[in-house]
């Protein structure tokens, strides 16, 4: 019975290798430096309230056995249009902000004094080789073991950091003003992930029930789901909590590039916790970034192919190897062009993330109520109220943010 239940795990496990990434390795992190545990409640309610939206991904999926973009095609060809132009505008630059982060890190742990661009086009073409073998079965087994590594050894550093204590640290609460607000919005916005994720999980799903030859189950389904979101939402802790106990009150000023903050991060946790518990940091956050750069680079081409197809009327070709090496070039052409402007293109990113946010929650909620999702199927009342609140708080946040530019 357990056994069964740990086979049909996947989809779930390929979202939290999706979302832990930059916001729990970087975000949560500094929002423990900089606040100790006085953003917890931040963390707490964006996942509140995110939950449902990404959980209509695998709901539909398995309710109907199409993914989001064939629902939304049915709601409108504008809203395809729409999304093919967003990722087009994001996925290239979301690919290379995760990939130097992970080069960084790699580049500290291997300790091979190589420029980190090498590092970064060697990182993408690993992930691209492991992708273009084994496809979805064997990133379904990598991940599995990434996820199931990265739990462990953030635990324990947690465990070991607690153990250590912190003499300034407190639970109290806080609400930053200023540059302050600013961070807690960004942390907000990109916690657990962005919006647009839960159309990778459906497509996912369905990927992992044909793996399966159609036995999954709805509940089955989004028991992985559920198992999947608990995980970020623990790691979250995890990180935040990292961060508060072994680098709040050290008065450390983080770099904003990503391969010396990786070292910086590293290097903080070892002094304070001891050499001997390198490997243990090191792992920890390297297969944290190795989890998000491989999803990404498998998720997007996915989805890009599956616009395309519904787009274009060419149900029967399949364009996820094209668009996978699109990424992955264009990602490496960044890497040797244009790294110097990297800082604005996550800036363009961000932002286009926060705008769209609102759009996706309320795309997904008039789709997995509609009369293109069976009636039975359909989500609880109690979902129904959350999902509101989700959709008022979404586009509260996104003003703020906005007004805040």
């Amino acid at each position: 019975m357990i056994l069964s239940k740990l086979k049909k795990l996947g989809p779930g496990l390929l979202f939290a290798g999706a979302a832990i990434g930059v916001s729990h390795l970087v975000q949560s992190t500094r929002a423990g430096a900089d606040y100790g545990w006085g953003l917890l409640w931040a963390l707490v309610l964006v996942n509140l309230f995110k939950y449902p939206f990404f959980r209509f991904g695998p709901r539909y999926a398995l309710a109907t056995g199409e993914s989001l973009l064939d629902g939304y095609h049915k709601l409108g060809k504008s809203y395809l249009w729409i999304y093919f132009f967003l990722n087009m505008a994001t996925m290239f630059t979301i690919q290379t902000a995760v990939t130097i982060v992970t080069a960084g890190l790699a580049s500290n742990l291997f300790d091979v004094d190589t420029e980190i661009i090498y590092w970064s086009i060697g990182v993408t073409a690993v992930c691209y080789s492991i992708l273009l073998i084994g496809r979805y079965q064997l990133l379904d087994k990598v991940i599995k073991a990434i996820v199931l590594v990265l739990t462990i050894s953030s635990i324990l550093a947690l465990m070991i950091a607690s153990s250590k204590g912190n003499a300034s640290l407190e639970f109290t609460q806080v609400f930053p003003e200023g540059a302050g607000l600013l961070f807690v919005i960004a942390f907000m916005g990109w916690m657990p992930a962005p919006m647009d994720i839960s159309i990778w999980h459906s497509i996912w799903v369905l990927e992992k029930k044909n793996d399966l030859k159609n036995k999954l189950s709805l509940k089955e389904g989004l028991f992985d789901f559920n198992i999947g979101y608990l995980t970020t939402v623990v790691l979250g802790v995890c990180f935040v909590g990292l961060g508060a106990l072994v680098m709040f009150g050290s008065g450390l000023e983080f770099s904003n590039k990503g391969n010396e903050f990786a070292g910086q991060l590293i290097e903080l946790y070892t002094s304070n916790l001891g050499e001997n518990w390198y490997s243990v940091i090191a792992v920890a956050a390297l297969t944290t970034m190795i989890s998000t750069t491989i999803t990404t680079l498998d998720a997007s081409p996915r989805a890009m192919s599956k616009t395309v197809q519904l787009l274009f009327q060419q149900k029967n070709k399949d364009y996820y190897m094209l668009w996978i090496t699109i990424l992955a070039l264009g990602t490496c052409l960044i890497f040797l062009f244009l790294l110097s402007e990297m800082g604005l293109l996550v800036q363009i990113a961000t932002v286009l993330s926060f705008i769209t946010a609102p759009f996706y929650a309320i795309l997904n909620y008039r789709l997995i109520t509609s009369k293109h999702m069976p009636t039975k199927d359909h989500p609880s009342q109690k979902i129904k109220i959350l999902s509101i609140l989700g959709i008022i708080f979404l586009i509260g946040f996104t003003g703020v943010y906005l007004l805040s530019l």
